[in-house]
């Protein structure tokens, strides 16, 4: 029996744990939080005068979820409504937004562009009720690429508009100017530089094909990011598109629904991420068009959703380490825990959840920190009424079936 001096600590007794990492659960077990990490993980019985003790039988504990592609200011029908809305309107909303994503078990999530410091300080300091905030500032995007706002008609400058605080985008072209918008991001204190590298359902003027940034400013932009100790990740769709990047130093591709499986190699082979964001397309197929989203959205859907599982297939059959998005906007927000559910018409529910967690914190530099269920981690964690490697159903519902939501050491959510 292990015993520990007397404090102020919080025991969870008797659970099943999903570690993050092994295939199976391990039964039994109990884990002693003190602080704001998991300070012992114990098959057997742990015992403290002044631990608050939860337990656990029947049920399932395992590392809080990480979506590592939400867009928690995006919350209009396209990008350009963004640049309508006031800035406290908007801050309003993502906060409602991240709060939402924390309730369904996100302890953790990474803003695809759009969130920025202050957001990210109101969650840390407890003015924003949601996960930790990983972001990556405003997108860059070339003139005329997935950044682009204007539409095809319009002949008016407006770059000062996008690059502005307002919008999630940045429009920058040629290395100079890359390079600055890049270091821009950085000194504004992002986790990583984000950039367009193909086409776009939400932009007017490009097709999916489209091919976006040269050679010369990718990799500028790939090195200021390594000046910075952090990478950068594209939105592509193409195996093209997504060959390039990973050639010249990109570490996390999104979307990559158009990709083959000699990019699949590639992207092992160069050991980057794939974060698949499918719920995406599904829910806008499904409920685009009484949102009133744009006609040229809507066929270019097509193009990417009829490939979205195979893109799955050749992802998982090349070995590449995919994380967990989802890439949600406006209204279809709530539907971010159905991505477990369509990734499960090709992987065991064991690898989705995998994603979600430890292999997301791989990408975000925090393996062994967040994702996963082991002494010295951050006590991120989420209690599961029943066992989600069997039934993923437990993930959806907005959280109704996640008994107790921790992070960061703190209840958000508990029983008793």
């Amino acid at each position: 029996m292990s015993r520990i001096a007397d404090q102020a600590l919080t025991i969870f007794a008797n659970a099943a744990v999903f570690d993050g990492y092994s295939s199976e659960l391990q039964s039994d077990l109990n884990i002693l939080i003190e602080g704001n990490r998991i300070k012992e993980v114990s098959d057997r019985p742990i015992r403290s005068s002044s631990a608050e003790v939860h337990d656990l039988r029947g049920k399932t504990l395992m590392p809080g979820l990480i979506d590592a592609h939400v867009h928690a200011v995006d919350t209009g029908v396209t990008p350009a409504d963004v640049l309508q809305q006031p800035e406290s309107l908007k801050a309003l909303k993502a906060a409602r937004v991240l709060e939402q994503m924390l309730m369904r078990g996100f302890t953790t999530v990474r803003d695809a562009c759009g969130a920025d410091l202050g957001l990210a300080a109101a969650v840390e300091q407890g003015l924003v009720k949601g996960p930790r905030l990983y972001f990556v500032g405003r997108a860059l995007s070339p003139t005329g690429g997935h950044g682009e706002v204007r539409e095809p008609y319009e002949d008016v400058d407006t770059q000062a508009c996008v690059g502005g605080h307002s919008g999630m985008t940045m429009l920058a072209d040629g290395v100079d100017e890359v390079r600055r918008a890049a270091r821009n991001e950085l000194r504004k204190g992002a986790h990583a530089i984000k950039i367009m590298a193909s086409g776009g359902v939400a932009s007017a003027s490009d097709p999916i094909s489209n091919l976006q940034y040269s050679e010369g400013e990718i990799r500028a932009v790939v090195e200021e990011a390594s000046f910075w100790n952090t990478y950068v990740l594209a939105h592509a769709y193409t195996a093209k598109s997504i060959r390039r990047c990973v050639d010249f130093g990109v570490r996390s591709i999104e979307h990559a629904n158009l990709i083959d499986g000699e990019t699949a190699a590639a992207v092992a082979k160069a050991e980057a991420f794939v974060v698949p964001t499918l719920v995406a397309y599904v829910s806008m197929l499904e409920s685009g068009k009484e949102m009133g989203m744009p006609e040229y959205s809507l066929r270019k859907l097509d193009d990417v959703w009829s490939a979205g599982l195979q893109s799955l297939k050749y992802l998982r059959e090349a070995g590449v380490k995919m994380a967990f998005g989802t890439d949600l906007f406006g209204v279809l927000q709530p539907q971010q825990s159905r991505e477990f559910l369509i990734r499960s018409e090709v992987e065991p529910a064991v690898d989705i959840l995998r994603s979600a967690t430890s292999v997301t914190a791989d990408l975000l530099g925090e393996a062994g920190e967040l994702g996963c269920v082991k002494a010295g981690a951050l006590a991120d964690l989420i209690v599961v009424d029943g066992n989600p490697l069997e039934d993923l159903t437990l993930l959806q519902d907005e959280g109704r079936h996640l008994a107790y939501i921790m992070k960061d050491g703190a209840f958000v959510k508990r029983l008793s």
